[in-house]
């Protein structure tokens, strides 16, 4: 009996999960410009109209340079803080690599409201791209942090050890010996960043200047019911990327698990 509760339960979950998911190729497809039941027919014209939007590939190359700049930086961070909190002892090691996390936990409409404060009225700096690459540096980087710890905790530091015993210096022992055990852990933290920024739309909406993201871009097309059905065609080609890019991203999470012979604790997907 229990467990046919918990198949229900499981199921409805799934069924309340992924129906909005389902339903965005479907009207991305249809004919019909009204977003309802039944569907008037099937039809390729509003992704093909997406081509002809100059503000749309405007809003794209915004983002994939925001987010490819986020996920280097969240990355190297990330590098950074992952190596010191596996390899060395400190102190407040605890309460530092706490704070540092603590985005994780913190609604994002708390943390833009805080970034625009300091942006605007503390530091006194107009919005632009880099406002909103730090904005989603600081949420990136705790993601890069959690894959990158679990990879460099997994690693045997006596392979370190000996690389320096044979002469090697402590700097080329991290790039030659550490560094390439740890790359798919790189690698996927670096596709989790870069999912993360390219989809992140409050921090983008509140720190954004004249040149907006992808999603803040969706948001505005939102107001004008004849664009929404290129926007579900456009929310189709981002669903279809996202995933794409998180499977890649687990596939080297795996692999980094498995080359450093470390326990699975679960992934992504």
């Amino acid at each position: 009996m229990k467990g046919g509760w918990l198949r229900i339960y499981a199921i409805t979950y799934l069924i309340f999960l992924y129906l909005p998911v389902i339903l965005l190729p479907m009207f991305a497809f249809n004919s019909g410009t009204v977003m309802a039941f039944p569907l008037k027919g099937f039809t390729t014209q509003w992704f093909v109209q997406l081509t002809g939007i100059e503000a749309l590939h405007g809003a794209l190359l915004n983002s994939i340079v925001i987010a490819l700049t986020t996920a280097t930086l969240s990355v190297v961070l990330g590098i950074c803080a992952a190596r010191a909190s596996t390899r060395f002892k400190f102190p407040f090691k605890a309460p530092i690599m706490g704070a540092i996390m603590v985005p994780l936990v913190l609604p994002e409409i708390i943390v833009a409201v805080s970034l625009l404060v300091v942006v605007v009225q503390v530091f006194g700096l107009p919005l632009s791209a880099w406002t909103v690459i730090a904005g989603h540096t600081l949420i990136c980087t705790p993601f890069a942090i959690a894959i990158l710890t679990s990879a460099f905790q997994g690693l045997d530091q006596s392979l370190e050890e000996a690389a320096v015993d044979l002469g090697e210096t402590r700097w080329g022992a991290f790039k030659n010996v550490i560094l390439p055990l740890v790359s798919p852990g790189i690698v996927a933290s670096f596709l989790i960043c870069f999912t993360i920024s390219l989809d992140e739309f409050i921090i983008a909406f509140f720190l954004t200047g004249a040149e907006p993201t992808l999603p803040v871009y969706i948001w505005s097309q939102l107001r004008f019911p004849t664009k929404i059905p290129a926007v579900m065609a456009l929310g189709t080609l981002m669903l279809l990327a996202s995933l794409i890019i998180l499977s890649v991203a687990e596939f080297y999470r795996r692999r980094g698990v498995a080359r450093v012979g470390g326990k699975d604790s679960g992934g992504f997907l």
